[in-house]
């Protein structure tokens, strides 16, 4: 079904949008516009900073969602549509990761309520981009892994953190923090305990503060930096690599021997 059209010429769909990491300056063009013409934003409080409302209009009225329930925030964006105003619902990150958006556009789809997605900047590309790291390289790893431990809401098993690790590719995982002693148990058993890995606290927020550490002391490096929530944790061979500055087998892409659709190789 097209989530796009309207029966009413006038009605806007609700935007979801996502804020980026942290930095109003990494939100999205697109995002940032639909911010600006906004008449209702409801904002993910606990984790959207309120600096990423700089963009906001004027007359923009802007609602925290951080103690809202899903029939509160549906009811908010139902009664913006119906009144030919334009919503955007703002997630933090980008909406397709842990945004919880899916159940969101649910309701609104047995409302008949039309809605677009913008995507953002996730927290492990800002993070790659602030530790000057790849996290494919060439003949080391070509796999990325964005997940998350079991907690208070369960994954399924046949995507255990253990059976992910097994692969030994990069991985961002997310939202463990909480659970980082078990997250170190499973880290050293698969990429070894004294492998490099990173912890990027509020990475692109004013108290952004990345640390690396031997998987061995990932919990104790979390306790001295007083890290309890709001942080990604990094493994994999590339942040080695990242963190040594090691040089690597380079690309085909650029290799002057190598030929492609746009450039015949030269020597």
């Amino acid at each position: 079904m097209d989530k796009t059209a309207s029966s009413n010429p006038s009605a806007h769909p609700v935007i979801f949008a996502g804020a980026g990491p942290g930095d109003p300056d990494l939100i999205t063009v697109k995002a940032q516009s639909a911010l600006k013409k906004a008449d209702l934003i409801i904002y993910a409080g606990s984790l959207v900073p309120e600096a990423v409302l700089c963009w906001k209009g004027e007359k923009t009225r802007t609602e925290s969602s951080a103690g809202m329930t899903l029939d509160q925030t549906t009811l908010a964006l139902k009664s913006c549509y119906e009144a030919g105003g334009k919503a955007v619902r703002l997630h933090t990150g980008d909406p397709a990761l842990y945004g919880a958006i899916f159940e969101q556009m649910r309701e609104l789809d047995k409302l008949n309520i039309p809605y677009e997605v913008i995507p953002g900047v996730t927290a492990a590309f800002a993070a790659s981009a602030r530790m000057k790291m790849e996290y494919t390289l060439p003949e080391v790893t070509q796999t990325l892994i964005l997940t998350r431990i079991a907690g208070r809401t369960p994954v399924p098993d046949t995507e255990a953190l253990e059976k992910l690790a097994a692969h030994q590719s990069s991985m961002a995982i997310y939202l463990s923090i909480g659970h980082v002693k078990k997250v170190q148990q499973i880290l050293e058993a698969a990429y070894g305990s004294r492998s490099t890995c990173a912890i990027a606290y509020k990475v692109s927020h004013p108290e952004e503060k990345i640390c690396y550490a031997k998987i061995c002391e990932l919990a104790r490096t979390c306790e001295k930096e007083q890290i309890t929530r709001h942080a990604l944790i990094v493994v994999g061979k590339a942040v080695e690599a990242g963190v040594n500055r090691q040089e690597i087998i380079k690309s085909k892409l650029y290799d002057a021997t190598f030929s492609h659709g746009y450039r015949p190789a030269s020597r």
